[in-house]
């Protein structure tokens, strides 16, 4: 049977995983509940399975959701560079560009956006500058590096920056499939501080997280502590411990998924923000500017904090 999508549900469907629910993605695309309803509910008759679980917490990607995901991700990115083609042509942009990012960042958010403009500008000159997101503000304060693609949960000095959403992760619960809390559908904090974590130390990942168990009184058993996002995979994947992470970080169609699963937490937990971030009041350059316009293209936020 031929499939047949359109941009419009790409774009709903997008908005519902930003989102967490129908509602929020209406609000952020300005149209009916109901539209977006029916858009999802086309794409699944469609696809012939669910992308969605539907919780009284919201919308939650199921597996096949997150493989749809990454390809409407990619859709909307060629929609958008197929857009700027008569912009590029005008006038070949040229000059420099330096571009900040941390380790955890690196990975899922800069690739594509390098590349896309890479290809778009080739007259543009691009280095990219890998640090803690502390020295990332430091280096931006101080002008050495044009903009950052950084988790912006808690800046260190949010006066002195501008922060541009690209994308709002919420936190889910990792754990192996044989774990005894896999049996329950939803977890709540207290459960999760019952048993031994894994905690990645990564951007400010860990820090969101500390103040949420510090918020509730609980204090959890670390059993270790680690910047590698792959180590936390392994012994997750072996039962030593759970973790909390973002959303974005996990892979379910990587061979972790097979013995790693996630599941929602019923309490309330700070989502982890990944934006980009700029020094408030500099004069941006056309080439910052560009590199901003595909950025916002790309992520479908086009909002500003």
């Amino acid at each position: 049977m031929q499939r047949h999508f359109t941009l419009k549900q790409f774009r709903y469907f997008l908005a519902v995983t930003e989102t967490g629910s129908v509602a929020g993605a209406a609000r952020m695309i300005s149209i009916a509940q109901s539209a977006v309803t029916s858009a999802i509910q086309e794409l699944e008759d469609t696809l012939g399975t669910r992308l969605f679980e539907r919780t009284p917490r919201g919308m939650v990607l199921t597996q096949a959701g997150h493989r749809f995901q990454a390809s409407a991700r990619k859709v909307i990115s060629a929609v958008a560079e197929a857009g700027m083609i008569d912009r590029g042509r005008a006038e070949a942009l040229t000059g420099s560009l330096t571009i900040g990012v941390t380790s955890l960042v690196a990975g899922y958010y800069l690739a594509d956006l390098f590349a896309r403009f890479q290809r778009s500008h080739p007259s543009v000159r691009i280095s990219v500058v890998e640090d803690t997101p502390q020295f990332l503000e430091h280096l931006l304060v101080n002008g050495e590096v044009d903009l950052a693609i950084m988790v912006s949960n808690a800046l260190g000095d949010p006066q002195a920056l501008v922060v541009e959403l690209l994308t709002r992760s919420p936190n889910r619960v990792w754990l192996a499939s044989s774990h005894p809390l896999a049996e329950q559908a939803e977890l709540t904090l207290a459960q999760c501080a019952a048993v031994p974590q894994i905690v990645l130390e990564a951007d400010r990942v860990e820090g969101v997280l500390r103040s949420v168990w510090s918020r509730f009184g609980l204090h959890p058993e670390v059993v270790m502590r680690t910047s590698s996002l792959e180590a936390v995979r392994s012994l997750v994947g072996v039962g030593a411990g759970i973790t909390m992470l973002p959303d974005f970080l996990y892979r379910p169609w990587t061979l972790d998924a097979d013995h790693i699963e996630v599941r929602n937490l019923r309490d309330a937990v700070p989502s982890i923000d990944v934006g980009l971030v700029w020094r408030r009041g500099t004069r941006i350059r056309e080439v910052v500017s560009e590199f901003i316009e595909m950025a916002r293209e790309q992520s479908g936020a086009g909002r500003r904090s």
